[in-house]
């Protein structure tokens, strides 16, 4: 009985703590303990009424983080193909259908009622996640978001075991991962849905592309009356499947750790293989050591882990009947900004503009922008804040972003015009329309493959009546005359 008249109960409980550790990734990597004290105070209902902790009040508090979710970030040494967008932002911020990439992973997290935490993990600087990890803290207040840096790139495996202390930290049974760069309606529930009845090791979100498209990503074999995966190949040479890999994965703790760890011992105990050179190629053949050992310390799932998790009976596959597509390159941030704003439109999303004679669904206008009513807008567009869009002026399946301005009787298509852009009177700046299951934003023009949406980075500025086709133009330069299928540094 404390001051005030409660009853309190207290204990303390001792957090286990693998021992020794792993001589892997010693940087940063420190091995701690620590004592979790639990304060519960309950007020009896009667006067002489004496309460009880019971075990179901303990379970019920223990399982409040049993799931928790990794987002995988990556870094600036990557994402080069998503140049010149990401000059300016780092492509996870870059903005989608109204919001930035990763934020539409944190919308599905958030329909998964018992994850308490997610994790960002990536090599970018702190700062970089600092603002967003704020506005996102207040949009999902039921978890709460850290960013976690590598020191280096360490691959998607190698960045799940170099934080592995943060991870576990509560216990979790499971942890979802994610890959920012991923473009789906992200069916978290099935999968945990999934897990459970299968009392599954891992599940691997799936989806069917063509035979021709398939050797461009990790192949799965499965059972299609099990759906356990029989194999799993990472781009593979000749055609073994048309189901692959998405990039969302659901893995249970005790599963995924000793099998990064079981991969680990596998590398430092392989025999290295020496050749000789010959003299004049002795200097080209030189690799220095710290660029060795670098490269040693990059563990991937898809070509590390998932084909040996295929050896288990606990491996299945989630196959998505849902759209689902990659952002790799700058310009397949086109087709990933049609896919969510279709989604929105069918959810009756009240942030899209309603139609009207002017407006073809789906389109996102931000608060800030201004659009002439004259202006035909739709579908597939997205207008950042405090962009302007002039009388007469058409904009279809593009991207417009903040503080651009489209002047009067413009016409913008298969596009994304940069930040602080200028498009000018009677201009014309258009990709080349192509079908929505594609995977690929490239096509060929007179032998010669080229970008089909066209992207015009910061600040550029387009010249009154000129034409720009299929073109890449990087930040701040200046289009005087009609230009086709080039990238204009």
């Amino acid at each position: 009985m404390d001051e005030s008249g409660q009853m309190a109960v207290y204990g303390v409980f001792s957090v286990d703590v693998e021992a020794p550790r792993d001589p892997w990734f010693t940087k940063a990597d420190p091995c701690y303990s620590r004592l979790v004290l639990v304060n519960l105070k309950l007020v009896p209902k009667e006067p002489n009424e004496v309460p009880v902790v019971g075990l179901e009040q303990m379970r019920e508090h223990s399982t409040l983080a049993s799931t928790k979710a990794v987002i995988l970030v990556g870094g600036p040494s990557r994402g080069t193909r998503f140049r010149p967008l990401s000059l300016d932002v780092p492509k996870p911020l870059f903005e989608v259908a109204g919001h930035p990439i990763i934020n539409h992973c944190l919308k599905a997290l958030a329909k998964i009622s018992d994850i308490r935490e997610v994790i960002l993990v990536g090599y970018y600087d702190e700062s970089v996640f600092r603002d967003f990890i704020k506005d996102s803290s207040k949009e999902f207040p039921q978890f709460r978001i850290q960013y976690l840096r590598e020191y280096t790139a360490l691959g998607t495996a190698g960045g799940l075991y170099h934080f592995r202390d943060a991870i576990l930290k509560g216990k979790p049974e499971r942890i979802f991962v994610l890959n920012a760069d991923v473009c789906c309606s992200f069916p978290l529930g099935e999968m945990l849905k999934l897990f459970e009845e299968k009392d599954a090791e891992a599940v691997i979100l799936g989806t069917r592309v063509s035979n021709d498209a398939a050797t461009n990503f990790g192949c799965i074999v499965s059972d299609s009356h099990t759906k356990r995966v029989l194999h799993y190949v990472e781009k593979p040479e000749s055609h073994i499947s048309n189901l692959i890999n998405c990039g969302v994965y659901l893995f249970a703790t005790e599963c995924i750790f000793p099998a990064i760890r079981s991969a680990i011992k596998r590398r430092t105990t392989r025999p290295r293989l020496l050749s000789y050179p010959s003299s004049e190629n002795l200097e080209a053949s030189f690799v220095a050591a710290d660029e060795e050992t670098e490269k040693s310390e990059v563990l991937r799932l898809e070509q590390d882990i998932l084909s040996d998790l295929a050896d288990s009976n606990r491996f299945f596959v989630h196959e998505t009947k849902d759209f689902w597509r990659q952002i790799k390159t700058a310009g397949s941030a086109v087709p990933a900004n049609a896919l969510y704003l279709q989604k929105a439109f069918q959810a009756q999303s009240d942030e899209l503009t309603p139609p009207s004679a002017t407006i073809v669904p789906p389109v996102y206008i931000h608060p800030t922008a201004t659009v002439d009513p004259t202006a035909k807008l739709g579908p597939n567009v997205s207008i950042g804040a405090r962009v302007v869009v002039g009388a007469g002026a058409r904009i279809k399946d593009s991207i417009v972003l903040e503080d651009a301005e489209i002047k009067h009787d413009a016409c913008v298509m298969h596009s994304i015009i940069g930040w602080s852009s200028r498009v000018g009177a009677w201009a014309r700046v258009e990709g080349t329309p192509i079908p929505m299951t594609s995977h690929s934003t490239s096509i060929i023009k007179h032998g010669i493959k080229v970008q089909s949406i066209t992207i015009l980075g910061k600040e550029c500025a387009v010249g009154d009546e000129v034409r720009v086709q299929n073109c890449v133009c990087l930040p701040y330069k200046e289009l005087k005359r009609d230009v086709a299928n080039e990238v204009i540094m």
